[in-house]
């Protein structure tokens, strides 16, 4: 029968972060709750929808927890309801107390609530994931690497290996993840400092994005495990699996060119709100494009909606070389790939009204996004 007393505020803030991983709607009822595991040294929180799964550990080790173990167990308690109840208490002490027929009491200054709990044996087990030989990343370098590619990656389940980011590793040093939705591309590249065991996996762009979310910048490095199925990220009390996504990914290399037509340098921020301005319009129509119109003396932004209105805007450019271009494209597209962006300026290249063209900087070496053109009459 569990008993411990511990900090409320923090015993929050590790349920949230054990709770990204359980969904509201759930095919399987059980996985709507969240698994209390008390033993005499710490609290090991889980929580899973079938292809995220969270364990959180808090050690009595940990001075901000405030953590007294009176004795141990494990128990199940509905996830939302839990923690709800949890936020509403007054005091910053919480006691946690189990009673007969799996029913908990939980103390507070002067509240005493009861909930109904489930026997712990209902829950799924983990699927194990060997942690020999673990990839170590610097969690804010992978996080980088997340918001870089992540956002490129489809929506759409009708090509479910599209909704993924595809990381691999070649020559135990040459690491790439690269995500696209067909329309667009992004991709990154680096070196890594110390040698890996080589992996081809992809990773559902929804768990990447939960687990930027969970590992706190913080948390400074993050192990890497693999199994066929499932891939481990680890740090000192988190445990994040996932689910990897089955089936080949396209060659996404065979897309970049090395000829260039037309080549313009932009203040990346300009730029952005430029087309954030165009986007308004365009958004207002059917097929809402924006037309980019390249000349030797200026570079000039058209939107035309018979609905709402037009945009001709004039763009300063840092420098422009080529030949001149007239291209129509999505300026969503072109938005989300200026926001990955890190540097004050960017650099697009052109081949020709109907090929993609790429975004680089010149300071983020190894990172180049490509956008697909609209044809248009």
């Amino acid at each position: 029968m569990i008993q411990f007393s511990i900090n409320r505020s923090l015993f929050i803030q590790a349920l949230n972060a054990t709770k990204r991983a359980i969904s509201s709607k759930n095919a399987i009822p059980v996985l709507s709750t969240i698994k209390i595991e008390v033993s005499q040294s710490d609290i090991t929180l889980t929580g899973s929808n079938g292809q995220i799964s969270i364990e959180n550990i808090i050690p009595v080790s940990n001075e901000n927890a405030g953590l007294l173990i009176s004795s141990t167990g494990a128990i199940l308690l509905e996830a939302s309801f839990f923690i709800n109840i949890i936020s509403s208490l007054p005091d910053l002490t919480l006691d946690f107390k189990e009673i007969e027929h799996h029913q908990v009491v939980l103390t507070s200054g002067k509240s005493e609530i009861t909930l109904k709990g489930k026997d712990v044996e209902q829950y799924p087990r983990l699927q194990e994931v060997s942690t020999d030989n673990p990839l170590i990343l610097e969690t804010k370098l992978l996080k980088s690497i997340i918001s870089e590619t992540a956002f490129a990656a489809s929506t759409q389940e009708s090509r479910p290996i599209l909704t993924g980011v595809h990381l691999t590793l070649k020559d135990h040093k040459a690491f790439k993840a690269v995500a696209t939705d067909s329309h667009r591309m992004s991709q990154r590249l680096l070196t890594l400092e110390k040698s890996a065991t080589d992996f081809d996996v992809v990773i559902p762009s929804r768990s990447l994005r939960e687990f930027t979310s969970v590992f706190t910048d913080d948390i400074e490095t993050v192990e890497i495990f693999f199994s066929p199925s499932q891939i481990l990220f680890r740090s000192d009390y988190i445990s994040f699996y996932t689910r990897l996504l089955e089936g080949n990914y396209p060659d996404t290399d065979r897309l970049l060119m090395n000829q260039f037509e037309t080549e313009a340098v932009f203040n990346t921020q300009a730029l952005r709100h430029a087309m954030e301005r165009a986007y308004l319009i365009s958004n207002a129509t059917q097929n809402g494009t924006v037309k980019l119109e390249i000349t030797e003396t200026s570079v000039t932004a058209h939107v035309n909606s018979p609905e709402v209105g037009k945009v001709n805007e004039e763009l300063e450019t840092v420098e422009k070389t080529g030949s001149d271009l007239t291209i129509s494209f999505n300026p969503t597209y072109l938005i989300e790939a200026l926001k990955a962006l890190k540097n004050e300026t960017v650099r697009i290249r052109f081949v020709s009204p109907v090929r993609p063209f790429t975004l680089t900087s010149d300071d983020e070496e190894g990172f180049i996004q490509l956008i697909t053109p609209v044809r248009t009459n």
